[in-house]
């Protein structure tokens, strides 16, 4: 596993150097899952050994057995992930492989945080970082685009919304400008009739 070995000796140390590495991994299993479906799927041979899908922080991937050393020195990816391959329809394999991708990729940024001690704000930027993108499996399930429809049906509601309630302020002010003429004609009107009343009495 010598591309595992190499990704393993890369040891990110800042918030932007985690992500980074981060953004690496996830291109990489995202490949091995998309546009290598074909070549993962023929690697995940369930006839052979428990096999792990490792992504690398130069954007490749391997399936490949586990490391050998105890405790390993990064996070481990699932393991046994070929033996369910023929038991499953493929989508919903490839969905639960996409899973437990997600939960090492967040595994292994948060040991590097852990490990160059990152503090409680450090913690919390890398989180919203890496929040920001798809997960795997929104992107190998299609939910990526169903959010980016529903941002855009929200956007527009919210855009009609402030236009509905835009022309309800303007219906207010119309007619708070009508109620106010209305009111300074009655206004007007009193003083009319108590001037005459004045001129009237003023004539007896």
């Amino acid at each position: 596993m010598e591309g595992a070995a190499a990704g393993a000796q890369y040891n990110p140390r800042t918030v932007e150097e985690v992500f980074k590495d981060f953004k690496g991994r996830r291109s990489g299993l995202i490949k091995a899952l998309t546009t290598d479906v074909e070549v993962f799927h023929w690697q995940c041979d369930p006839e052979k050994e428990n096999l792990c899908l490792y992504g690398f922080p130069n954007e490749q991937w391997e399936v490949s057995l586990p490391a050998e050393e105890v405790p390993p020195e990064l996070p481990e990816p699932a393991l046994g992930i070929n033996f369910a391959r023929d038991g499953m329809q493929e989508k919903d394999w490839l969905s639960l492989v996409a899973v437990h991708s997600d939960a090492w990729l967040l595994s292994v940024a948060f040991y590097f945080g852990a490990r160059f001690t990152f503090d409680k704000a450090d913690r919390k930027r890398l989180f919203d970082m890496i929040n920001d993108v798809p997960t795997i499996y929104e992107v190998v399930t299609g939910g990526e685009k169903k959010q980016v429809k529903e941002k855009s049906s929200v956007t527009n509601h919210s855009s009609n919304k402030s236009k509905s309630n835009s022309k309800v302020r303007e219906s207010q002010g119309k007619f708070s400008e009508a109620f106010t003429a209305k009111d300074e004609k009655r206004s007007w009107m009193r003083k009319i009739r108590r001037a005459w009343g004045d001129i009237m009495w003023c004539m007896r």
